[in-house]
Parts: structure tokens; C-alpha cells; sequence
């Protein structure tokens, strides 16, 4: 079988993107081929690549969100970098941006400026608040992205809120806004028509704040803060064993009765009226956890796990990041690639997506600029001219 181009060869994605939402975007774009011109500041370029130097030197928030793409540094303010703008988005497919709110509309590559200027490119906006709407022109960032949705009030103990370990709002956002620019892309390919694209932190993380949400509305209100145990299902959780613990889960009727069978050892528990559903069982959890503890306080975490296995409950270590990098999964399905840092090289997953013979693309993370002269060049300035436009700290 012949090995088909790559999905997005032949477009070209220019992004003034900073931090996290859009640049994960525009990563999943250049992992299927596109071409991503990464626009950056020439005092620092983005504040990214600042939050730490755990990679070799460079952050790892940078590394992780930035392989593939070229680096020019470009002064967007100036009227030499206004005018590099427009060339390049005369030659581009796509743009993306994640300014900060007004910061598109003053430099005149908002979507509606767009539309006038350059009638065939896709405009993809990635905002936090909406680019309407009552709160515009306030800034977000992810963990208050987070204390907005509620999703702070339902992570953590009883006794204390917690943040999710990642930037959860930024990754949907991104995610959001990489499906979007796919179909825009697709829509102008079979039909002719262009489409603006734009998500919101805010946006993409209340859809996915949607099963507490209807939980809390039709329900009998906010699920609990439940620590490591899910709030609305039973049992569901973190439990001890005699070396570690164990989290099990039990999704439906079958896998409960079973578990009364096998891991309790009483077929019986199945029509005790305090656990005959799962309502039930959520409003007795402590009863049902005393039980679960008692049957499993003596067993190590091979017993425990095989017993489990023999029920047919799902059930998994509680791994530190350090066990996930070194996860059977990841290595017998041959997820990991290296990629080039400047001064170094990194270990990259593949990204999660197999498209049939297809390997993504996993270039290396540019340097700040990298790319500069090497794109001027392509849009016609000499050697001479990119010189002097460095004298004046266009680039």
C-alpha cells in the first residue's frame, strides 16, 4: 500500500499565539502536515517559552506545545511588520490568534477585518471570555477559567477545593479550536465558502461542565467534592490494600453483581436495599465502603488486582507521572518519538489520533526566530533589507 500524503500538506497556517489554547491548536495542525508560521515577539517572543527551563533548558509547557512549526520574530506594531503580516496572510490558509481582547481588532486581522481583506482565509479567534458579550474585554486565564465554570468547587476533598493538575480550560479550548479550523478547512475545500471559527476558554470548558451541570439543575444539586472517588457513581474509587491502593470501578448492574459475588463473597449484598442501584449506593457509600475495605485491607496489590480482573471490575494502579512515563501501554504500542530542542533532543508522544498509514509529523521545537531570515527571503527581501529591518528591531 502506498503511503498517502500527509492529511494537511499544502496548507499554511500563520498564528500570533501565545501560551497554551491556540498554540495547541496549531501543534495538531502541524503534526497532520500543515505548514504553522509560529509569529513571535523579537523581545522574548512568546511568554511561554519563559515558564520554566525543565527541557533542556526551555519550558516545558513550550516543548510540549510547539514541535513542528517555524519561528519568525516580527514586530506586528510596526509598519515594516504590518506589511510582512499581509504578505504572509496573502499566501496563508489559515490564521490563528489568541491575543489578548482588542489587541486583533487594533492590529486589523480580526475576522471581520479578515473577511474584507483576505476573502479566502480561515480566521480562527481563541478567546476567554467570547469576543461579545458582557466580558469581552476581561483577560483569562485557565485557573480562573476553572473558578468560573464551577469546576473548582467540584475538584478536591470535602474540606478543600483543588485545581485540575493540567490547564484543562487551555486543552479544550485548543482542542476546540484544532476541530473547528479542521472543518472550516473542510467546508471551504467541498463548497467554496469560508467560515470564521472561534471558541472561548469559558465556552469549551462548560461544555464539558455538562453532567454536573444538568446534575445540579434536575437534580438533587451540586455533586459533593468526593476526593478521588467519583461523585455520582458507587463504588467508584480509591481503595486500601495491604501495600498501596487500588482504584476499582463499577459502571452498571452486571459488573456490581459480580463484585458482590466474587470480591465480597456474598452474591446476596447485590439486593440489599442500601445498594440496589446506584443512587442507593451513592447515598450509602460509607456502608458500601466499609465493605469493599474489609475484603481487600489483606490483599497486595497482585491479589487484589487479579481478584478484580477475575470479576471483570476495571480497576488500576494510582501511578506518580514517572510510572505513566514508563507505562507498558506507551511502550508496547510504540507511542513514543524523539523530537529536536535547540541543544538537545526529547522523548514526544505520538499524537493520539492514528489515521492509517500516516506518521505524523514530529519536527523539531524552533528556536526563538529560527526561521526569520529564511521566510523574509521567501516573501522577496535581500539579505541587505532583513539587516537593516533587525536595526530596527523589526525582527
Amino acid at each position: 500500500m502506498s503511503i498517502p500524503a500527509l492529511p494537511l500538506h499544502g496548507i499554511t497556517v500563520v498564528s500570533l499565539e501565545q501560551a497554551v489554547a491556540a498554540p495547541f491548536a496549531t501543534r495538531q495542525l502541524a503534526d497532520l502536515g500543515a505548514r504553522v508560521i509560529k509569529i513571535e515577539r523579537p523581545d522574548g517572543g512568546d511568554f511561554a517559552r519563559g515558564y520554566d527551563e525543565a527541557v533542556h533548558g526551555h519550558s516545558s509547557y513550550f516543548v510540549w506545545l510547539n514541535r513542528s512549526k517555524e519561528s519568525l520574530t516580527l514586530d506586528v506594531k510596526s509598519a515594516p511588520g504590518q506589511v510582512i503580516l499581509g504578505e504572509l496572510l496573502d499566501r496563508a490558509d489559515v490564521f490563528v490568534q489568541n491575543l489578548g481582547p482588542g489587541a486583533a481588532a487594533r492590529l486589523g486581522v480580526d475576522a471581520p477585518a479578515l473577511a474584507r481583506s483576505h476573502p479566502r482565509l480561515i480566521p480562527c479567534t481563541v478567546s476567554g471570555w467570547g469576543t461579545d458579550g458582557p466580558w469581552a474585554d476581561r483577560k483569562a486565564y485557565d485557573l480562573l477559567v476553572q473558578c468560573e465554570t464551577g469546576l473548582l468547587s467540584l475538584t478536591g476533598t470535602p474540606a478543600h477545593m483543588a485545581k485540575v493538575g493540567i490547564s484543562v480550560a487551555d486543552i479544550a479550548a485548543g482542542m476546540y479550536a484544532y476541530s473547528g479550523v479542521l472543518t472550516a478547512l473542510l467546508q471551504r475545500a467541498t463548497t467554496g465558502t469560508v467560515m470564521t471559527v472561534e471558541v472561548s476558554l469559558f465556552e469549551a470548558l462548560a461544555e464539558w461542565m455538562g453532567s454536573p451541570a444538568y446534575y445540579t439543575r434536575y437534580g438533587a444539586g451540586q455533586p459533593a467534592r468526593t476526593g478521588a472517588e467519583h461523585a455520582t457513581i458507587a463504588p467508584y474509587g480509591p481503595y486500601d490494600i495491604a501495600d498501596g491502593t487500588v482504584l476499582l470501578a463499577v459502571q452498571n448492574e452486571r459488573e456490581w453483581r459480580s463484585l458482590c459475588a466474587t470480591v465480597l463473597g456474598d452474591a446476596a449484598i447485590a439486593d440489599d436495599p442500601r445498594f440496589g442501584s446506584n443512587a442507593a449506593r451513592v447515598a450509602h457509600r460509607t456502608e458500601l465502603n466499609g465493605l469493599l475495605r474489609a475484603a481487600l485491607a489483606d490483599l497486595d496489590a497482585a491479589a487484589a488486582s487479579a481478584l478484580l480482573d477475575r470479576a471483570g471490575i476495571a480497576n488500576a494502579r494510582i501511578n506518580q507521572v514517572r510510572d505513566f512515563l514508563d507505562h507498558p501501554v506507551l511502550a508496547g504500542r510504540d507511542r513514543w518519538r524523539p523530537v529536536g530542542v535547540p541543544g538537545g533532543t526529547v522523548a514526544a508522544l505520538r499524537p493520539p489520533v492514528d489515521l492509517a498509514g500516516v506518521e505524523p509529523v514530529m519536527g523539531p521545537v524552533p528556536a526563538l526566530g529560527e526561521h526569520t531570515d529564511a521566510i523574509l527571503r521567501e516573501l522577496g527581501r535581500s539579505d541587505t533589507t532583513i539587516t537593516a529591518l533587525r536595526h530596527q528591531a523589526v525582527v
